[in-house]
């Protein structure tokens, strides 16, 4: 198992990214093997870091394979490796993300699409106390590595049943609540990179706890498991 991202791999994926047909593809089918191989080898070792803090249940890697179904761009292949970290059973939420892509790379942590349910849940806790919200989200741990959290989307206008002048209405447009560090090729291939992973996800606990207590009761505060 390896814990180094091989320039092979961005070197593939930037010759797929100028050759994004079906016949280049199946004529560098070895190549792609090699780096998949690699790039999976590198996952795993990102989820064994993980298990040393968290309570995972598994890794889902993305298929290289676009669904081009819905989509004005019909090219067949992701130039990217990407893969999820599924946090484990229904009291631990959200999740984490690793993204492989030259000149493009980044992890992410949080909820990036969370049901119509869960937002109305987060947001209820952002009305009824704010100012706890901010704090974690402000922690020295996920400022020293992640900063702020990702703009993302966001509602235009206040969110139905809450109110527009509301002191922590910014947050409580959001769509998304997610933190994401991009990463240099640079950084990329260094020996490190998988460590600095392992750190960066390990200071997003108290939000992911947050969130989960935060899912995983109601507002006054009784478990809905």
């Amino acid at each position: 198992m390896t814990d180094i991202v091989s320039k092979e791999m961005f070197s593939y994926l930037n010759d797929l990214s100028n050759n994004n047909n079906r016949e280049w593809f199946i004529e560098n089918k070895d190549r792609y093997e090699l780096v998949r191989k690699g790039a999976l080898a590198f996952f795993n070792k990102v989820l064994e870091n993980l298990i040393k803090h968290d309570e995972m249940e598994k890794l889902k890697f993305f298929r290289i394979y676009r669904d081009v179904r819905f989509s004005k761009n019909k090219t067949p292949y992701k130039t990217h490796f990407g893969c999820q970290f599924i946090r484990y059973g229904k009291a631990l939420r959200g999740g984490y993300y690793v993204h492989l892509e030259p000149n493009k790379s980044f992890i992410g942590c949080g909820f990036w699409a969370p049901e119509k349910e869960d937002l109305l849940r987060i947001r209820k806790e952002i009305e009824f106390d704010g100012e706890h919200f901010m704090e974690v989200i402000k922690d020295s741990n996920i400022k020293k590595y992640w900063g702020e959290i990702y703009e993302g989307e966001s509602l235009k206008v206040a969110p139905k049943g809450f109110d527009k002048k509301h002191p922590y209405i910014k947050l409580l447009r959001k769509k998304q609540f997610v933190f994401v560090r991009n990463f240099s090729d640079e950084k990329v291939f260094r020996e490190d990179f998988v460590k600095q992973i392992a750190i960066s996800f390990q200071a997003m606990r108290p939000f992911l706890d947050l969130m989960s207590t935060t899912l995983t009761t109601d507002l006054n505060g009784e478990s809905i498991l």
